[in-house]
């Protein structure tokens, strides 16, 4: 992998095609090509995290570790989002954008922590406000859509704490709220699931990081994924690939296509999942320990992968960012 150094001043980091936005401090482009509007607000350092939607035009920027978010459009505030108090500070908020029927929409949890919602970006229309909602006990957090806006993946929690990955099916979820509710879609693993990320539309590669537990070592399944594996998860079919042993530790993966993965835990890793090798890694650049959406225990960055997933970038915080490529 090669290491590029960008030096700016900045809050957030997200990408929108091949260029690196920040939406927060109204520097906007800080690398790459694409256009993006001139005299940007800026709305303050407080915020630390973003998301751009796929096409460019809609932004939302937070505070990780807090309750307040900025919906933009084309870099302007539309309206102000907000999320329940409740264990805000310990793990990351969840929102994540997708485009259904021609509309873009926002998933995040504005009512409760354990309820997901559907929000239309430009009405402001929470779609899934309906009667009936009967939302279980589960942190949503570091929310992702599949490319063709198919399915939605959380890698939240559930107490004790336990991480845990469900999986919905996005239109059926706008033809009848109720199954953002309770999902059968999840892996089969008595293992605590912690990581996860799109490999395409259909196959997720999840993982349980060598510092996990298992549930019951006496299960039919416990040998699905234990501590220290990766197996990729098909979401349609909720099947589960014989588990790999991964030479060395992970803990916060970014898959980059049918064979290889990005890892940040403690160091910039790229992992072959099929056969658990590491075939490169970046050990002077030094990287959080985060393995969870529960990262209030640790300094963790930001780390953004491009659409393409060729590049990530990594804001640590002191004015510097690190653009890795493959």
């Amino acid at each position: 992998m090669k290491l590029q150094t960008i030096r700016a001043y900045t809050a957030t980091i997200s990408w929108c095609g091949n260029t690196l936005i920040d939406w927060a401090t109204g520097s906007a482009k800080l690398y790459g090509d694409r256009p993006v509007p001139a005299n940007l607000p800026h709305y303050g350092s407080q915020f630390n995290a973003a998301i751009t939607s796929a096409d460019g035009q809609y932004a939302f920027i937070c505070t990780n570790l807090g309750t307040k978010g900025i919906l933009l459009k084309n870099g302007r505030q539309l309206r102000e989002i907000n999320r329940s108090y409740y264990q805000a500070d310990v793990y990351e908020y969840p929102a994540a954008f997708f485009v259904a029927n021609g509309r873009t929409y926002l998933a995040h949890c504005p009512e409760e922590y354990c309820q997901l919602d559907f929000e239309d970006v430009e009405t402001g229309e929470v779609i899934t406000r309906v009667e009936g909602r009967d939302p279980q006990d589960y942190f949503f957090s570091r929310l992702e859509v599949s490319l063709d806006n198919k399915w939605l993946i959380s890698k939240g929690w559930v107490w004790h704490p336990w991480d845990m990955v469900l999986a919905f099916n996005i239109e059926a979820c706008l033809q009848n709220p109720l199954l953002l509710d309770k999902t059968d879609k999840y892996p089969d693993v008595t293992a605590e699931a912690g990581v996860a990320g799109f490999i395409n539309n259909q196959e997720v590669l999840i993982g349980a990081v060598h510092n996990s537990d298992l549930m019951d070592e006496e299960a039919d399944n416990a040998g699905a994924l234990q501590p220290g594996q990766l197996a990729i998860w098909n979401v349609e079919t909720n099947s589960l690939s014989a588990p790999v042993t991964v030479d060395g530790v992970f803990g916060n993966i970014f898959p980059i296509d049918d064979t290889y993965t990005w890892d940040f835990f403690q160091f910039p890793k790229i992992i072959n999942y099929r056969t658990g090798e590491v075939v490169d890694q970046l050990k002077e650049l030094t990287t959080s320990e985060q393995t969870s959406a529960i990262i209030h225990h640790i300094k963790a960055q930001q780390i953004v992968c491009s659409p393409q997933r060729d590049m990530v970038a990594i804001y640590t915080g002191n004015d510097q960012i690190s653009l890795l490529t493959r």
